[in-house]
């Protein structure tokens, strides 16, 4: 192990109301999907039940206007799943969004790392 300590993350968080939000979990879950092509895989990467997995590509489903991932069951054929264009134009969106956040964020982000008691020798 290193005695490095981890460098500072900044999680982005966008809540949309009471009903909607999007966050880095959903946004990996998409990416996921993204690279899989499944639900049940893009869970079992992210450790995460299919149940799970499931549940948040349906609450993105419903809360965009346009649904963000278009599924297949499984069968004989096996099943599937995929990314929309409106899929693909939030997850863009949020990634875009992240990169700025932490740009912009850098210099401050740095002031509070500087500010932080040394705790490389607590273990």
């Amino acid at each position: 192990m290193s005695d490095q300590p981890a460098p500072p993350r900044l999680r982005l968080r966008i809540l949309f109301g009471e009903d909607a939000m999007l966050g880095p979990g959903k946004a990996d879950l998409l990416e996921a999907i993204q690279q899989t092509g499944s639900i049940s895989a893009a869970g079992r990467a992210m450790s995460m039940s299919y149940k799970r997995a499931w549940g948040l590509v349906d609450e993105m489903n419903q809360a965009f206007r346009d649904p963000l991932v278009a599924s297949a069951r499984g069968g004989a054929r096996g099943g599937g799943a995929q990314l929309t264009e409106a899929g693909e134009q939030v997850l863009e969106h949020f990634r875009k969004l992240e990169d700025i956040t932490a740009e912009a964020g850098a210099a401050r982000i740095g002031a509070l790392r500087a500010m932080l008691k040394d705790m490389s020798h607590e273990a």
